[in-house]
């Protein structure tokens, strides 16, 4: 077993005013050689926006991305006719394949929105841009991991173009839990959204991240409330 830790204070930083960024892996101004990616895996970044501001229309391609906000609300608007609130509780994905333009601003004017971006590279190249979300129910999610991202349109969460499965609990402090990998050539990257845990023996806090491969299964114990994202992901890119 192989592993890797990214602690939450060694994240890449950037606060531009109306956002407010950390950076698990090199993105934008933040670059690391070191910290490119994690397998397929190539940005996890934990977003602050602002009260009434957001992103304004920028293009993308070949990337699967993911947001998942944590508070608040936030508005996507993007070139296929999708104009959607997303809010906590949910998953979005998008496919941005062949080429796709986008925008996400902060719903509310009283509040900030906070939330985490994420692209997985595709198996695929080129694909036909694609959008979804979902709404998660907080009653699957307590005390249990719960898959919210797969490769398989039929199953549960939303689907991305690539061998990845995404899982989130809310735990109660003393829960206990094993995960078992559902391919063996996958690693996972765990990040503590809330709280603190330890996987296979490694304590984690607060937004720390640990990359874990070379394994077939992981323990995890919440050793306070908790909420955790398990990213299984491909470790070879495509």
């Amino acid at each position: 077993m192989k592993t890797v830790i990214h602690r939450a204070n060694t994240r890449g930083h950037a606060n531009h005013g109306w956002l407010d960024s950390h950076h698990t892996f090199s993105f934008a101004g933040y670059y690391n050689p070191d910290r490119m990616n994690f397998g397929v895996l190539r940005v996890l970044n934990d977003d602050v926006v602002s009260q009434g501001r957001g992103f304004g229309t920028h293009p993308h391609d070949n990337m699967e991305i993911i947001s998942i906000p944590l508070e608040g609300d936030l508005e996507h608007k993007d070139s296929m006719g999708n104009t959607t609130v997303i809010r906590q509780g949910d998953v979005q994905v998008m496919s941005a394949g062949t080429g796709i333009y986008h925008s996400e601003y902060n719903k509310n004017a009283d509040q900030p929105v906070k939330f985490l971006q994420i692209w997985v590279f595709p198996n695929k190249k080129d694909v036909t841009p694609r959008y979804d979300q979902i709404t998660l129910d907080p009653h699957r999610l307590h005390n249990q991991l719960s898959q919210v991202l797969s490769p398989n349109p039929e199953d549960d969460g939303v689907w991305v173009h690539q061998n990845a499965w995404f899982h989130m609990g809310t735990l109660e402090a003393g829960f206990e839990t094993t995960y078992k990998l559902k391919d063996t050539a996958n690693g996972v990257y765990a990040f503590v959204i809330k709280g603190d845990v330890t996987l296979n023996g490694q304590a984690l806090h607060q937004r720390d991240g640990m990359g874990v491969w070379e394994t077939d299964q992981l323990t995890l114990t919440a050793d306070s409330d908790a909420r955790v994202l398990l990213m299984e992901v491909p470790m070879q890119l495509n």
